[in-house]
């Protein structure tokens, strides 16, 4: 460890431990960027995540807070610290009575389902996966697929956060209400969540059935009872083949009854799927062949033909197998534009690029399937919305996610051109992309007009929580406009001195990755301590090893927090600055 941040930890109460380790390797779940952290830490308590607040501010450092890891962006990524909260992972407190659960922010939402089913509890909805922990379905605006539920988030009552000074904040709607709308989809960038209190119902049980309809069919129950006739709704549309899986479920009291084995469930399917996609990287025009066989086997070759139901927990048939490392590219729009959508993209990757209208050519172009068709209902929400809710605000959302596989962790050939096509056709409908998600054409200025008044306000917020940006990186550098917030400032005139500024991407030189990508950053604590020290050699380092954007110098300013939005707020445990800040 940096004997300086030894020198700085000794300045802090030695009861608290420090449980830190120098030699992590980071990827996210699908394997697609991996980064080297200075620091990776797991706390298992609120004063642990204080001191390591206080002793990053005092060391210059960024924070990245991680969970599950399953966003395939490099939003997690950095070489700075990187702090785990998986061992800080209890439930604080449960109400059966009224539902009221207080849980620590590490818990993994499959975790939570099992403990709070001891209690007759379950979550409302849930979104494909229960891998992530509660604080990372906050931080990006996770949902499910239904038009009588949001957000998985509208569950929630408060938070607890740690900011960039050490401070324990709550908020709620009454309480720090802005602080509470701006957390609700934090993207990570405003401190550490530790605290989340929610509302739970009680366990049911879902019936589910899913089917394979034409597509055509599909469109023309888009409006008349497609999304509305059962509680739980998603698709999964096969552009090749015109065809869809329609997967429907109620609430039930039935006896609970499994759901049979599938094509790619068992472990042939799965292996001979995997093999076929990773055939298709080399030889990609049989993709349509590997449509037709696969989903043949799995749902059945004709509409109707295979006919598949379950009775599950709702918190087990709620979710789905992700299958294979990938690549997701998600938006929301309104729902009633989803025909236009569908079928001006079911045009192009057809060859009609007549219909399409999508100035792209999609020749030689052969894409995975499903794309994933789901659903939600924000509007019916009463409770404030987050600032960055991509959702529209009056009434049904649409989301439609192109799913791209990454057989063997090898990256797709087609990967660019569809996206770029798609995210055309998105941004041309109005849509706004998911923020976990692999999305690469919009800009900042794009993002903040998107969002409008919204977006200035979670930028203030942002600014007033983290002046120095100790918890911004080169993710929030590329998507958001920061130039909204109001940061500190280091005598040259540089804002956010501790944002991390990615320095290169390369071929991870690590065995079995495939074409994962190592993420550097530009580790300027380095320069700054060089630039404190001997200043000449600061120079030749800033050449050298750790080069800096030409647009920004060595940075050797102190901390000058001012949080004027949390004069009335709650704070505890508040870790008094001593010497050396």
């Amino acid at each position: 460890m940096d004997p300086s941040i030894l020198r700085e930890l000794s300045k802090l109460d030695p009861a608290v431990p420090f449980r830190s380790s120098t030699d992590h390797l980071h990827h996210t779940w699908a394997k697609t960027f991996f980064s080297r952290p200075e620091l990776y830490i797991r706390p298992q308590t609120i004063p642990e995540i204080q001191q390591l607040v206080t002793l990053a501010r005092r060391c210059r450092r960024r924070i990245v807070t991680v969970g599950s890891g399953h966003s395939p962006s490099d939003l997690t990524c950095t070489s700075s610290w990187l702090v785990n909260l998986d061992d800080f992972n209890r439930i604080i407190s449960v109400d059966p009575s009224t539902g009221s659960v207080t849980v620590e922010a590490g818990i993994r939402l499959h975790d939570l389902g099992t403990q709070l089913e001891k209690h007759g509890l379950t979550l409302e909805n849930l979104g494909s996966i229960d891998s992530q922990s509660i604080a990372g379905v906050i931080a990006t605006g996770t949902h499910g697929s239904s038009l009588r539920h949001g957000l998985v988030s509208e569950c929630i009552d408060s938070l607890g956060l740690v900011l960039a000074n050490g401070q324990l904040v709550r908020c709620s709607p009454t309480n720090n209400p802005d602080l509470f709308r701006a957390g609700l989809v934090s993207l990570g960038a405003l401190g550490i969540v530790v605290e989340v209190t929610f509302k739970a119902t009680q366990t049911f049980n879902i019936a589910w059935r899913q089917e394979r309809y034409s597509l055509p069919r599909v469109l023309d129950e888009w409006s008349t009872g497609l999304w509305t006739s059962h509680e739980f709704v998603r698709v999964w549309w096969m552009p090749y083949e015109k065809a869809a899986i329609v997967w429907r479920a109620d609430k039930t009291d039935l006896p609970l009854r499994p759901p049979p084995t599938s094509f790619y469930g068992d472990a042939l399917g799965y292996h001979i799927y995997h093999n076929l996609l990773a055939l298709s990287s080399y030889v990609p025009r049989i993709l349509p062949w590997v449509e037709w066989f696969v989903f043949g086997m799995q749902y059945g070759f004709r509409a109707g033909s295979t006919i598949t139901e379950a009775v599950e927990p709702a918190r087990e048939g709620l979710l789905m197998n992700c299958l294979y490392s990938q690549f997701v590219n998600e938006w929301a729009l309104p729902l009633e534009k989803g025909p236009e959508a569908i079928g001006r993209l079911s045009a192009w990757l057809n060859g009609d690029t007549a219909t399409a209208r999508i100035p792209f050519s999609p020749k030689g172009l052969y894409v995975h399937c499903p794309v994933e068709v789901r659903v939600s209902d924000t509007s019916l929400n009463a409770k404030p919305r987050p600032f960055l809710d991509p959702t529209c605000p009056d009434g049904p959302t649409l989301y439609l996610n192109a799913t791209l596989y990454r057989p063997y962790l090898r990256d797709p050939p087609c990967k660019e051109r569809y996206y770029e096509a798609f995210e055309w056709l998105m941004r041309e409908m109005g849509a706004k992309p998911h923020w976990a998600k692999n999305f690469n054409t919009l800009s900042p200025q794009e993002l903040g007009a998107a969002y409008g008044s919204n977006m200035e306000s979670w930028m203030k917020v942002r600014s007033q929580v983290d002046v120095d940006g100790m918890f911004v990186g080169e993710w929030h550098r590329r998507n958001l406009p920061l130039e909204l917030g109001q940061g500190s400032e280091t005598p040259d005139g540089e804002k956010l001195p501790l944002l991390e500024r990615e320095r290169e991407r390369r071929k991870a030189d690590i065995s079995g990755v495939g074409d994962g990508v190592e993420w550097v950053g530009d580790r300027r604590w380095q320069v700054q301590a060089q630039a404190q020290q001997h200043p000449l050699a600061a120079l030749d380092m800033e050449k050298t090893v750790y080069p800096l954007p030409p647009d920004h110098s060595p940075s050797t300013a102190t901390s000058e927090e001012s949080f004027d939005l949390l004069a009335k707020g709650e704070a505890s445990i508040l870790l008094p600055d001593g010497p050396g800040v």
